[in-house]
Order: C-alpha cells, then sequence, then structure tokens
C-alpha cells in the first residue's frame, strides 16, 4: 500500500534512496548538503518536497564568516543585502556595499525586475546564479531571507550568522 501511494514520486526521487536506506544526518554522496530531517506523510514514503528543496537548493554551506565575506566583497564574488530596516542602518551602521532590502521586501525585491530593483534599492539585481549573501543584526532575519531565497529558486544563497554585530566587532579590532 505504502509503495503505491511513493509510485508518484518515482520519476521525481533519486535512485540512490530508492536503493539505499538514508537516515536523518547522514551524507549523501553527490548530495549537496547533509540530510537534516525527513518528513514522512506516508508510512516508508519520503517527502519529496522537502528532499527535492534539500538537495537543489542549498548550498553545501549557508553560513559565511567574517573572513569568507571579506573576500567575497573584495573580489565583488557575491551580493551583499543587509535586511535590517533602514533606521537601523543609519544608526548603527552597515557594511560598506552592501544592499538594504527589509526583510519584509525580499520575497517582493527578488521578484522584482532588474530596473525597478536597482531604482527602489539602489544595487544591482541579484540573477538566480549570483552569490548572494543575507545580513542582518545578529543572523536571525538573514536566515529567513535566506529561506525565501532559496525558495525562490536562488541556487547560491548563504547568510552571515554573525550581522553586523560580528562585522563591527572585527572591524574595530583593526
Amino acid at each position: 500500500m505504502a509503495l503505491r501511494r511513493c509510485w508518484r514520486f518515482a520519476g521525481v526521487v533519486p535512485r540512490l534512496l530508492w536503493s539505499s536506506t538514508v537516515h536523518p544526518g547522514a551524507s549523501v554522496p553527490g548530495g549537496r548538503s547533509s540530510v537534516s530531517s525527513f518528513v514522512n506523510t506516508h508510512p516508508g514514503c519520503i517527502n519529496s518536497e522537502l528532499l527535492l528543496r534539500r538537495f537543489s537548493s542549498e548550498p553545501q554551506s549557508a553560513d559565511v564568516s567574517y573572513e569568507q565575506l571579506k573576500q567575497l566583497l573584495a573580489s565583488r564574488k557575491a551580493v551583499v543585502i543587509d535586511v535590517r530596516e533602514p533606521w537601523e542602518l543609519r544608526e548603527y551602521g552597515n557594511i560598506p556595499g552592501s544592499i538594504n532590502v527589509p526583510l519584509g521586501q525580499v520575497n517582493t525585491a527578488l521578484q522584482l525586475g532588474p530596473e525597478e530593483f536597482k531604482e527602489k534599492y539602489g544595487g544591482e539585481m541579484p540573477q538566480q546564479t549570483d552569490n548572494i549573501v543575507f545580513s542582518c543584526l545578529a543572523g536571525i532575519r538573514s536566515k529567513n531571507a535566506l529561506d525565501t531565497a532559496t525558495s525562490l529558486g536562488y541556487k547560491d544563497a548563504q547568510h552571515y550568522p554573525g550581522g553586523w554585530q560580528d562585522w563591527s566587532t572585527h572591524e574595530h579590532q583593526k
């Protein structure tokens, strides 16, 4: 019975999972990330939507360190989007070169046309294949922005969990 329920996913779920048992937290050869959880919707059947999102949309590591972010900014290999509110940037400061898109606008902003994005946010619209790093004050809102971007098909989206607090600490130590 469970096999019949899962049969509709036969063309979607990788053959590896049909022939192997994969436990939560285990690494999957050829996968882009580890499997952190499975949601069983039917006995013996894997939630294919979750599975596909885990393998196809998330980068190998979603977190970026201060040093990695400095390198990405210096090489101009990433679009850094600060998801704090504009008043927070005015009061506390911002990472040089970042674009401010408040968290509540991320979903809409990433679906705008390039000209409209540039006019509204003052920076180049990231493409779905661009490396995007989200930042906020301490990593909570940037993680939400990362999840939003991933759900919109951005393949190389990451976040800076230390946020502005970590950035300013490192910058003041120099």
